[in-house]
């Protein structure tokens, strides 16, 4: 990989993390759950399906955690 896509990929990886700033609880409760399950999911099924599903269920399961 050239040295520009990785720069390019490290800014987009920047702006994508400082708009989580301004998240509530509940919001980064989601991201958290969509990202564990489809790690989850992934693992699990090991395919785009089974990826997305599991990001969508642990999307909905981490919002409703108090």
């Amino acid at each position: 990989m050239n040295t520009l896509a990785k720069t390019l990929g490290l800014i987009a990886l920047a702006a994508s993390l400082t708009a989580c700033a301004d998240l509530s609880t509940q919001q980064r409760r989601a991201a958290a759950g969509a990202v564990v399950g489809g790690v989850a999911g992934n693992l699990i099924g090991g395919d785009t399906g089974s990826t997305l599903g599991g990001a969508a269920l642990g999307g909905v399961i981490g919002s409703q955690i108090k």
